[in-house]
């Protein structure tokens, strides 16, 4: 089973990316936000960012718990596999070949969790375009922006170690050649 944690600055495409990879690959999607809401991993929140303050050692603990019961239970569906990919009469389940993590805080995952990081990035214009459709205040913006500037997430990801691929959704997201590179994993 392959893990892909795609990261990259809000507005980047990492989302819209994800949905599509997972999709097309037939991995299973982990939407992070959700997680973070669903088992109360935040510290509080901060309301002139208006955002939550995530735990990231909590974070990669619930993170790394899901992880390991997806395996499990694609080691419960091999047990009696019908088809691959496909529910069986007895486990009543699916085999997963992979999992697609979506989130800016996903590279913080210890390495031998993951296959593959991939970053997301967007030119600034398009970046501040899709922040401002979604409401952020000019302070924000002006704070995301700043981050693709500095490559954060990227930098980040090199020092956590992950083996990496850029990806560029600035003229949308063309996925072929990224499907073939996790295939070939």
């Amino acid at each position: 089973m392959k893990i892909i944690i795609i990261t990259g600055t809000p507005g980047t495409g990492k989302t819209a990316l994800s949905k599509k990879l997972a999709s097309k690959l037939d991995f299973h999607y982990i939407d992070v936000n959700r997680m973070i809401s669903k088992y109360g991993v935040s510290e509080g929140y901060d309301k002139k960012r208006k955002t939550k303050i995530v735990d990231i050692k909590k974070l990669n603990k619930m993170l790394i718990r899901e992880i390991n019961s997806i395996k499990n239970a694609n080691k419960d569906a091999t047990k009696h596999p019908k088809q691959k990919n496909k529910p069986n009469k007895k486990s009543k389940s699916k085999i997963i070949a992979g999992v697609i993590i979506d989130s800016h805080l996903s590279h913080y995952l210890p390495k031998k969790y993951a296959d593959l990081c991939i970053v997301t990035k967007c030119s600034l214009k398009v970046q501040q375009k899709r922040l401002k459709k979604r409401k952020y205040s000019n302070e924000k913006i002006r704070e995301n922006l700043d981050a693709e500037i500095f490559d954060v997430c990227l930098n980040e990801a090199r020092e956590n170690g992950h083996k990496i691929i850029v990806f560029d959704t600035t003229k949308g997201i063309g996925i072929d050649k990224i499907c073939n590179k996790i295939k070939h994993l």
